[in-house]
């Protein structure tokens, strides 16, 4: 995992970018936020948020498309994730790619989602 952050590609607001191995402690913060991850099944470890980042990467090697790490440029404020991502688990839908997010309680009503999924949907 490289330490640099070039961006693939922006929007009016947003980089987008691999993950870089200082992203896993701000991740793992995010991922064990009872806000942020009410809807889904529990909160992660930081273990969980390095397996998670790195099968991004690995995703993003093999198809060059992944839930990529943002940053805010005006801060370089790291605020979570947004991207593309396969889903291939037994399901009526899949498989399938999926559009999602995951961002820091912080930067929510900002627009900040709606602005990158479109940036992603764009870019993939």
């Amino acid at each position: 995992m490289n330490t640099t952050k070039n961006y693939l590609f922006t929007s009016e607001r947003l980089g987008f970018r691999n993950w870089i191995e200082d992203d896993i402690p701000k991740m793992a913060e995010i991922n064990s936020d009872p806000n942020v991850m009410e809807f889904f099944p529990s909160l992660q470890s930081a273990e969980q948020t390095d397996l998670f980042i790195r099968r991004m990467q690995q995703q993003f090697e093999e198809k060059s498309y992944c839930y990529f790490a943002v940053d805010v440029l005006d801060t370089d404020t790291f605020i979570g994730f947004i991207g593309l991502s396969d889903k291939d688990f037994e399901s009526d839908f899949t498989p399938s790619v999926d559009i999602g997010w995951r961002l820091s309680e912080k930067q929510w009503k900002k627009g900040y989602a709606t602005e990158g999924a479109l940036a992603c949907l764009k870019y993939g």
